[in-house]
């Protein structure tokens, strides 16, 4: 397994991390994705070490925070061989303080996740989305205090844009306090976005990139093709709502190109688009997720080997999208070009 610095912190993780939303599985998203128990999961888990796989992503939402609950258990006994990463923000109630980053919502969020992992720090810990009804000022001081508590080890964030992981590092650089280094992004083949603003802003302030759904919402596991319609057991038939929409025609471009470049490999059509992913520019560790142990083993073949150049410019072809203004006239215009040379 391949380690990286998780942006600019001296924090360590594998190329490979493994997300916990299928614990416990509760809910009509969550027990979409599935409904992993204390035991099956300790058994991933298992298989994740043997790997090199030592960082586990869960969050309070999933599930109700029984993700949460489930991934203490099945790292039980060997809390000093895991990384953890996990999330607080979005609602978990009706309740006018469940949900949100105010300074009561944070204390208490890490606190009960803090006992649902049956853990005294959290290694990583991400705010889920922006809470623009609290000042970034009070968010940032409350994680430096949790920071300095020795509750949490490193602070990030998770579908923020770039104006407010900006404004955020100014306030967290003019006070001193700690400073967010992971970015928990969307980032695939048939979903780039990433890379307009936010991969450049990670490269500039040294943010990892902490990849969710790599697989496009489940759309590049290989079973869904130009003549292959959504499998009757597939979770997207309940999920897609909740996700990244993406056009047929381009989703079709990009699994040929995919599919073209399995048959030349001999890999599978998931193990080549993780494995695009681990050569982008500031990505430190990609989150895949498993149901099963065959699901599980055949996301860790997407390490230990590379594609070649061509086969990656082929993949960029596919999967490129016109750029949103204003950065289309970088991309077409040598004037602008020249003031702005991509990031990719």
């Amino acid at each position: 397994m391949e380690y990286r610095n998780l942006g600019k912190s001296g924090l360590r993780v594998p190329v490979l991390s493994f997300g916990a939303g299928t614990f416990a599985g509760q809910g009509p998203l969550f027990s979409a994705w599935g409904n992993t128990g204390v035991e099956e999961a300790r058994r991933l888990v298992d298989i994740c070490l043997e790997a090199g796989v030592n960082l586990f992503d869960t969050a309070d939402v999933y599930s109700d925070g029984a993700s949460e609950t489930v991934l203490g258990e099945a790292i039980k006994g060997r809390r000093n061989e895991v990384l953890i990463s996990t999330k607080a923000s979005l609602p978990l109630g009706d309740g006018p303080n469940q949900w949100g980053s105010s300074r009561s919502r944070l204390v208490e969020a890490v606190d009960a996740a803090l006992g649902r992992l049956g853990t005294d720090h959290i290694d990583i810990f991400q705010l889920h989305a922006f809470d623009a009804h609290t000042p970034v000022e009070e968010v940032l001081s409350t994680l430096d205090g949790l920071v300095r508590a020795g509750k949490l080890r490193y602070i990030g964030v998770s579908n923020f844009s770039g104006w407010q992981i900006m404004k955020s590092l100014a306030v967290a650089e003019r006070h001193g306090w700690s400073r967010y280094v992971a970015n928990q992004v969307y980032y695939s083949l048939v979903g780039r976005d990433y890379e307009w603003d936010l991969m450049p802003l990670g490269q500039d302030q040294g943010l990892g990139a902490l990849v969710w759904s790599p697989l496009g919402w489940g759309r590049l596991t290989g079973k869904i093709s130009r003549n292959a319609p959504i499998p009757a057991g597939s979770r997207l038939h309940e999920t897609a709502s909740f996700g990244p929409p993406v056009e047929d025609e381009h989703l079709y471009r990009v699994v040929d190109a995919l599919q073209d470049v399995a048959n030349e490999t001999g890999k599978s059509v998931p193990q080549i688009a993780i494995n695009w992913l681990l050569q982008r520019p500031t990505v430190s560790s990609v989150i895949i997720g498993a149901r099963n142990e065959e699901q599980l083993r055949q996301n860790l073949g997407a390490v230990g080997w590379s594609l070649t150049q061509e086969q990656v410019a082929r993949l960029d072809a596919a999967s490129t999208v016109t750029a949103p203004y204003p950065h289309f006239p970088y991309h077409r215009q040598e004037g602008f070009a020249r003031l702005n040379p991509p990031a990719v």
